[in-house]
């Protein structure tokens, strides 16, 4: 996979009912940066067949960004979650592989596990 310097991906951070879930994120330079963050992630196949990869950020230039992508609330969950963080120019994306069993809300659960799961590694990579 193709990621910049700094990037950090998890895989596997949740798994339940068949969904699969990981978490991608790094540093980015506006708008520019953001797509060409996903488009390297999707240069693995698996990501670029994945169901979701919802992402957020905030950028220094631009202010706060979101993508559901189709996950409707994810990307509002992640941006939340890096302003309470205080953290911009830095991309999270959230991957989810569908399993064939409607979650409800316990995606947001797992949305919100998976960011954290990422917050903790970037923390422990500073």
């Amino acid at each position: 996979m193709t990621l910049p310097p700094g990037a950090i991906r998890l895989d596997d951070v949740v798994r339940d009912r068949g969904s699969r879930y990981a978490v991608s994120g790094g540093p980015v330079q506006g708008r520019a940066g953001i797509d060409a963050f996903l488009t390297g992630l999707k240069r693995e196949k698996r990501f670029a067949k994945a169901t979701h990869n919802s992402w957020a950020a905030v950028l220094s230039d631009g202010g706060p960004m979101r993508n559901d992508d189709g996950e409707s609330g994810a990307g509002a969950v992640i941006l939340r979650m890096l302003e309470r963080e205080g953290l911009t120019d830095h991309v999270v994306v959230v991957t989810r592989w569908y399993g064939g069993t409607h979650l409800g809300g316990d995606r947001f659960a797992h949305v919100v596990t998976c960011v954290r799961a990422w917050l903790d590694a970037w923390r422990k990579a500073r």
